[in-house]
């Protein structure tokens, strides 16, 4: 069968998109700082054009932009500092009581049903003692030789947090001519749609964002003033690093649900800090999950929960932790695809007969 020249290129094109898929697969321990940068450029794209078009010139607005950028970043990192300075010498204390009040109370009920439990508590607490009484001599010393034993994983990581902000600099110092040379390769007769495409993508990606934002902030203050009414010491670290880490679904809650749980239990020393953690993390993904994610996030970009999930598990195993990240913006363009793939359909001969 002869096929016509809209058919061969078409097949071209597919080939060409495999052929960018494998090698985009192949290479990904090595594309992933440049993807993360590329999507942190995106983001901070619009901040650069409103410096310059205040005259502001634009090497000197990518610099304080990308500055501020990681000012911010640097500021939700240390919100952990004063959780750990803080959990550290109570998990030492609380540790081996624990585990005492497990041999005490729930060994007896596990018994019951024919499960054997009896924790060693002096070995527990000098396992305590030993690892978490060190001092910072000691955890210096325990880095470097860790650092030895895993040089070549520490240097990929230390290279990517070095090559990250130097790509997204010159990724937005040049912005506007990438753009430019991208559209140029653009065959002139499919730059009407493929330009409308873009700029629907662009918009919903806006507006992802924009919702993100509003939801990680309202969370922030949700859990903090939460934590705060159910008597944490710690309820604004906490409350403010759980709203902020949302933006990796379900990773970042985990993370501070996981810290909030270790909060609780180590100040309370009782069930009431569960308890707590429960009614303000379970209100939390309640308020989230029914009004805050539908209303900002969920409703704009057009994806359903199954989806959601999906996506994260598939961009995750491709991309590893940089895929989480732009998993949702780049399922919401497929989302743009689908719909102007889906109309074309609807409208064509082979639909309507």
């Amino acid at each position: 069968m002869k096929l016509s020249h809209r058919q061969r290129l078409t097949l071209a094109w597919i080939g060409l998109a495999l052929v960018g898929l494998a090698l985009i697969w192949l290479l990904k321990p090595v594309l992933a700082p440049f993807i993360a940068a590329a999507v942190l450029a995106y983001a901070l794209q619009p901040l650069v054009e409103r410096l310059t078009r205040r005259r502001v010139p634009r090497v000197l607005a990518v610099a304080l932009v990308e500055v501020g950028a990681v000012l911010v970043l640097l500021a939700i990192a240390l919100l952990i500092v004063p959780i750990l300075s803080k959990e550290l010498p109570l998990l030492r204390e609380q540790i081996p009581v624990l585990a005492q009040q497990a041999n005490t109370h729930l060994a007896p009920w596990l018994k019951q049903f024919g499960i054997q439990v009896s924790l060693d508590v002096p070995s527990i607490k000098a396992f305590v003692l030993k690892y978490l009484d060190a001092n910072l001599e000691d955890w210096l010393g325990t880095a470097l030789s860790s650092a030895r034993i895993g040089g070549s994983l520490l240097l990929t990581l230390v290279g990517n947090l070095v090559l990250l902000p130097v790509v997204v600099f010159y990724v937005l110092n040049d912005w506007p001519q990438l753009v430019e040379r991208a559209w140029s390769l653009v065959p002139p007769r499919f730059r009407e749609p493929v330009g409308g495409f873009l700029s629907e993508c662009d918009q919903m990606l806006g507006q992802y964002l924009r919702g993100q934002l509003m939801v990680m902030a309202a969370l922030a203050v949700f859990y903090s003033v939460g934590l705060a009414l159910a008597g944490f010491d710690l309820a604004l670290p906490i409350g403010v690093f759980t709203g902020l880490a949302v933006f990796i679904p379900y990773l970042g809650f985990g993370l501070g649900l996981l810290l909030a749980l270790l909060a609780g239990v180590l100040q309370f020393a009782s069930l009431y800090g569960v308890l707590a953690v429960a009614v303000v993390f379970g209100l939390g993904q309640l308020v989230e999950g029914f009004f805050l994610t539908p209303r900002l996030v969920g409703e704009r970009i057009g994806l359903s929960p199954l989806m959601v999930i999906f996506a994260l598990l598939a961009f995750g195993h491709l991309f590893g932790f940089v895929g989480v990240l732009i998993a949702l913006p780049l399922s919401a363009l497929g989302v743009v695809a689908w719909r102007r793939t889906r109309n074309a359909y609807l409208d064509s001969p082979l639909y309507q007969g």
